[in-house]
């Protein structure tokens, strides 16, 4: 099942022609998205994820996003899905049409999740770990290559997530040239050490997760420790739990890293999964 509605509240046919040819969202990936997890009609974070549309909008110069008709084409999809209990609420805007006034395209679309994600928070995942070119410092140094920013321009990611396939992995957790830990394509990575949580900073040109900030809020209310800080990749085999987390995923554990298993996590993942949902 797919509900998509505009900004202005109104529903659009999800299998009808919408989007221009010459869109530049479409052309060059030119905009930005959020995808948020919605619970019996209840979206996750809307607010956070709607402040972190802004800043990616800010990032790549975008006009600021029309944050009442984001709420209104979020309400629209709720109002009207039918579906699962759990779906996804995506919202997405792009440049335009190239060449046109600059009005932005805007859209919210509500999706089923994929069995396989479902499976993958209950089962765990194998990853790899893959250079992302990226160094310490480069997001302020080089801030035209919008690290750090939700953009559309996905490519990378699921060439990524193609290769990891093609090692036997599902998943893939990103690392600088000089070995520290990133994000995963779609995820943000946390590591536990005994009653603490660790995971890498923004300032590496990462995606502040709205998933972790929950976790981390809710695990310092029950007395843990939880850290913002580098992670170098080998440490990750010692952990006694790595975690690939995000809105759709939730708290996902990672089983087996570059074909080596990993400690088995089953009843921590499920703690803080149970911290996490205790927020909801």
């Amino acid at each position: 099942m797919r509900v998509l509605a505009l900004l202005d509240g109104t529903l659009a046919d999800p299998d009808a022609p919408l989007i221009r040819i010459d869109d530049l969202g479409l052309v060059r990936g030119d905009g930005i998205f959020e995808t948020i997890l919605v619970v019996d009609g209840k979206p996750r974070e809307l607010g956070p994820h709607l402040d972190r549309l802004e800043r990616s909008a800010a990032m790549l110069d975008l006009p600021a996003p029309d944050r009442a008709g984001y709420e209104r084409a979020a309400k629209a999809v709720l109002d009207n899905w039918s579906g699962s209990a759990e779906m996804a609420l995506k919202l997405v805007m792009t440049r335009g049409v190239e060449g046109g006034d600059g009005t932005p395209t805007g859209f919210a679309l509500g999706l089923e999740i994929s069995p396989k994600v479902l499976a993958q928070r209950a089962e765990g995942i194998a990853a790899v770990t893959l250079d992302r070119g990226i160094e310490p410092g480069l997001a302020e140094r080089a801030p035209w290559l919008l690290l750090g920013a939700k953009s559309l321009s996905y490519a990378v990611n699921m060439a990524a997530l193609r290769e990891a396939e093609r090692r036997g992995a599902a998943e893939v957790v990103f690392t600088t040239s000089g070995g520290s830990v990133l994000e995963g394509p779609t995820s943000t990575l946390i590591a536990v050490r005994g009653r603490t949580l660790t995971t890498p900073p923004a300032t590496l040109g990462i995606l502040p997760g709205t998933t972790q900030a929950v976790l981390f809020q809710a695990a310092e209310q029950a007395g843990w420790t939880v850290v913002v800080e580098p992670i170098a990749a080998e440490d990750l085999f010692t952990a006694d739990a790595v975690l690939l987390v995000s809105s759709v995923r939730s708290i996902t554990r990672v089983h087996t890293l570059d074909g080596r298993a990993l400690p088995d996590s089953t009843a921590l993942h499920a703690e803080l999964h149970a911290l996490y949902e205790s927020q909801y």
